[in-house]
């Protein structure tokens, strides 16, 4: 049985309500690849990634369309992580709102990257911090 495997790299970007999102194909899971690939793409309001992840997708003979087999962690490209604690002795009033849903969502630990817009997400301990500058 013949089976088509191909890989993707889905890249994320401020968006507006929810992260724009670009995806294209890669040979492999090359983090340095997808680095290179992350400095040419750009989305709406001059937008540029703040990380990315790898997707599979497999067909079978059988199959009439692919379906994702397997994906990985995200890739941050750059930023920062901080724990709640940080956060709490900032006391910034600006702040409420993110300090509010790490507590109501049991978040230890929030990466902030700032090589575009300023992007915050929850940190998942899988998840890698890549050495990246904007400008090579």
């Amino acid at each position: 049985m013949i089976t088509v495997k191909k890989h993707f790299v889905i890249f994320l970007s401020p968006g507006t309500f929810f992260s724009e999102q670009s995806e294209l194909p890669i040979k492999s899971w090359d983090t340095d690849e997808a680095m290179k690939m992350a400095r040419k793409i750009t989305e709406r309001y001059n937008a540029t990634p703040y990380g990315f992840y790898f997707s599979t997708r497999e067909r079978g003979p059988t199959d009439l369309d692919s379906r994702e087999t397997k994906t990985s962690p995200m890739y941050y490209l750059g930023g920062k992580i901080e724990t709640i604690d940080e956060v709490r002795r900032r006391a910034d009033p600006k702040e409420e709102i993110l300090l509010s849903n790490m507590e109501c969502n049991h978040w230890d630990k929030i990466i902030v990257n700032t090589n575009s817009w300023k992007f915050t997400a929850p940190w998942n301990d899988a998840d890698t911090i890549l050495d990246f500058k904007v400008k090579p």
